[in-house]
């Protein structure tokens, strides 16, 4: 996004507009933090604005300023579709192609409205007329930030708009330590605080949520966690009778793939998790170093991300796409070691 696209999007953004903002399907605290932002500074310069989701997320994320105005397009298909014809511009935050947003895919790519990506993921689709799109950055609340700068508008960053930046920012970096983590991740996240981001109270609604069938459940992926020292590899599964045994919510499995990666020696770490719903294994990798999970995802199992968390899915069984996983290994065992 150069100067004269922020020339035009200030020029377009002058006047009231009908405005819908879109997350990912199965929303984290990065898209549901920069889509709550986002709809807080257009609703401050006059536009009418709404977050559209693709569908639920987790509770520990229903709390951020703003969240009781969030549309689920999943719960209200009718509403949300009559929107999207309505609007006028539509954001797209946090994912770079339209089936990222799931069944609400098919509805966006009918829309006449213009569209306008801020994304860092990597490999992005071309169907925004206007694209910011930057994989080094940690996160796409902070790319908002930059965004609401490269607009001159600072100044009407309220301490709403702080909260859901900070939020976004501190859970894609995994509380500030990932590699994607600069010098000007922590100006910002600074700025945030002075302007009325309380980080305490941020982290503890975000991570001291733990309930006791949550709690029971990660006890059950330490039983399953298993390693594959010669590939400096481990992995967790759970099968949907494991997680239906614990009262399983969405998000309960939030950061279970790290327990994995903290083992010494261990650069590679998978989860797999049946979700007999949807037909399909849901699969979480993260990597340490220079082994990129984003590239193994996409070449096996229809996924994607970032250099070192991504994730992906299998249409075979649990046991079968384990099998699949492990025979794929010795492909990548020079990189690994």
């Amino acid at each position: 996004m150069d100067t004269s696209d922020i020339k035009e999007i200030k020029e377009l953004l002058k006047t009231p507009k009908n405005i819908i903002i879109v997350p990912h399907k199965n929303p984290d605290g990065d898209a549901i933090g920069s889509t709550l932002a986002l709809h807080h500074y257009l609703t401050i310069l006059g536009h009418t604005s709404c977050v559209m989701a693709p569908n639920e997320y987790p509770s520990f994320l229903k709390w951020i300023p703003g969240e009781k105005t969030i549309l689920k397009y999943d719960a209200d298909k009718e509403q949300a579709s009559s929107k999207i014809k309505e609007a006028d511009i539509i954001f797209t935050l946090d994912f770079n192609h339209l089936s990222r947003s799931g069944d609400m895919g098919a509805v966006l790519t009918q829309a006449t409205a213009m569209f306008i990506m801020i994304d860092h993921h990597q490999q992005p689709d071309d169907y925004a007329t206007y694209t910011y799109s930057d994989t080094s950055m940690s996160s796409t609340c902070q790319m908002v930030y930059h965004f609401i700068e490269k607009l001159n508008d600072l100044e009407k960053i309220s301490p709403e708009i702080a909260t859901c930046l900070y939020i976004g920012i501190m859970t894609d970096t995994g509380s500030f330590r990932f590699r994607s983590t600069t010098s000007i991740t922590h100006t910002v996240i600074a700025d945030l605080i002075d302007k009325g981001a309380d980080n305490t109270a941020i982290h503890e609604k975000i991570y001291d949520t733990n309930t006791y069938s949550r709690l029971q459940l990660q006890g059950v992926a330490l039983k399953n966690l298993k390693v594959i020292p010669e590939y400096k590899t481990a992995y967790i599964t759970l099968s949907q009778k494991e997680l239906d045994s614990h009262n399983f919510k969405k998000g309960d499995t939030e950061g279970f793939v790290n327990i994995g990666l903290s083992l010494k020696g261990v650069i590679f770490a998978a989860i797999f998790i049946e979700n007999r719903g949807e037909k399909i294994i849901k699969i979480s990798l993260r990597s340490k170093g220079d082994f990129s999970v984003n590239e193994f995802s996409r070449n096996h199992f229809e996924g994607g991300g970032h250099h070192n968390a991504s994730g992906g899915k299998s249409n075979l069984s649990l046991e079968k796409t384990v099998e699949k996983f492990i025979s794929i290994l010795p492909t990548y065992k020079n990189v690994l070691n």
